[in-house]
């Protein structure tokens, strides 16, 4: 999936909008609305993604400073995005919307004079700039679309799905190895209707494990935002079955996910 990094950031600042629209008329009644992530408001949901472009932007600006303070963070053990939360909880509207708007724009300038290949610290192994960027568009549709169903508001899907869907993807083996079980050697195919009507495909066409559907519900699988079963995904063969049942494009433990029956079934995958 070869993209520029010009077309990326394009990307991440139409998601950003998404977010800001979503947000926009919020008052501090609003941002301390619950959201599905449990114990996490609409508030927490935007200092997360402005907290995360900070360090984010750090890793490219002061790389030793960012291994410094990743090392203190992740010294406060897996939960410590709670302790962020926890942290910036007393913030109003206002605040957690210009909290967020400064951090994204600092991040979106400084990447855009990156070379896409230039390596950078993250928590865990180091990714390119390019993948950096993928993983903030991941965040910010991912962590939009609690707060779409904490205000029961509908996003209308594009094919910026593409990046979501393409981590889940090739994160498979991870899903499999962060919970200690092997990584299964059999391919799995995936093939999804975009928004746009494309068809997007994935492994080898003639493997026996498989996934099919649309492309906004494989992206609520494998953020976790929705159960499989509430969707209209297909699934068949015993690799693609375990896989979709722990799928996660984003790196960290393992999360909860939603249980099936949280949201009503899709028919067909058209409405989130």
């Amino acid at each position: 999936m070869a993209v520029s990094m010009g077309q990326l950031l394009d990307d991440l600042e139409a998601e950003t909008e998404m977010i800001r629209a979503l947000v926009a008329d919020l008052d501090d009644t609003g941002v301390a609305t619950p959201t599905p992530a449990a114990g996490w408001s609409v508030r927490d949901q935007l200092t997360h993604l402005a907290y995360f472009d900070e360090t984010a932007h750090q890793a490219a600006v002061d790389p030793a400073g960012f291994r410094r303070d990743a090392a203190t963070l992740m010294d406060l053990g897996d939960g410590f995005p709670d302790q962020v939360a926890a942290e910036h909880s007393h913030l109003g509207a206002e605040e957690a919307r210009a909290w967020l708007d400064r951090a994204r724009n600092a991040y979106l300038a400084t990447f855009r004079g990156l070379d896409p290949r230039t390596r950078l610290p993250w928590y865990g192994p180091d990714m390119s700039a390019a993948s950096s960027v993928t993983a903030r568009l991941m965040e910010t549709w991912t962590h939009g679309q609690d707060i779409a169903d904490a205000l029961a508001m509908v996003r209308e899907p594009t094919d910026r799905l593409r990046h979501v869907a393409h981590l889940g993807v090739i994160a498979a083996g991870f899903s499999f190895a962060l919970r200690g079980r092997p990584v299964p050697a059999a391919p799995v195919r995936v093939e999804l209707v975009a928004p746009s009507g494309d068809t997007w495909a994935w492994g080898e066409a003639g493997a026996a494990d498989r996934v099919k559907g649309t492309a906004l519900d494989f992206c609520l699988v494998v953020t976790q935002r929705r159960h499989v079963a509430d969707t209209a995904l297909q699934v068949s063969g015993p690799v693609a079955t375990e896989w979709i049942s722990i799928a996660q494009a984003f790196a960290g433990t393992p999360g909860p996910g939603r249980p099936a029956g949280a949201f009503p079934r899709t028919s067909d995958g058209s409405t989130p």
